[in-house]
């Protein structure tokens, strides 16, 4: 398996990890291609915590219009994938300082799951999501790259519950997994 990046365009060139289903690297394939045939990848999907109105506080962000697919759509704070050799914790951190112009702390893995969600473009996202969990960096001012994401906010958990019930037309595919195994861990650290 030789460890190479495409020039170009990374939306569609970057490599990503084919994965079986116990998470076992099994080649790479371009991420437009990964997502026409809906070839099962290693992903993550990370949610950053603060300190806020009277407790812990979640930051979801939402999807820039112009992305391949669920634009528009609130998710949790930073999804990607990681590349050849580099671990998950890595990319993480890589990508949130992409994504958000943020660091982030203590980052750590609070569970996985598969999913596949198939969208009207003709695109599949097939993935073997890694949830991760950790805290913004510093109190500063995140910078979103607007063609990743278009807008962010701060939640509690009681204003994600009521979010994800009252509107979860408003929410991507694998935001329902990722946030609710999110508030179970925030609630069990509280305990």
């Amino acid at each position: 398996m030789a460890n190479r990046q495409m020039a170009g365009d990374p939306a569609k060139d970057d490599l990503l990890l084919l994965v079986d289903g116990m998470d076992r690297v099994i080649g790479q394939a371009t991420k437009e291609e990964v997502h026409v045939r809906g070839l099962l990848h290693r992903a993550f999907s990370l949610v950053l915590t603060r300190n806020g109105r009277g407790g812990k506080e979640l930051l979801i962000a939402r999807r820039a219009e112009g992305k391949y697919h669920s634009g528009g759509l609130w998710a949790n704070s930073c999804c990607s994938h990681p590349r050849y050799g580099e671990e998950l914790i890595t990319a993480a951190g890589r990508r949130v300082r992409e994504e958000l112009g943020c660091g982030a702390a203590n980052l750590r893995e609070i569970g996985s799951f598969i999913y596949r969600a198939e969208f009207p473009s003709g695109l599949c996202e097939y993935e073997y999501d890694h949830i991760l969990m950790g805290e913004m960096e510093t109190e500063g001012e995140i910078r979103p790259d607007a063609q990743e994401v278009s807008e962010v906010k701060w939640v509690t958990g009681e204003e994600l519950s009521r979010m994800l019930t009252q509107e979860p037309q408003l929410f991507s595919a694998w935001a329902f997994t990722v946030l609710s195994r999110s508030l179970q861990v925030l609630k069990a650290d509280e305990d």
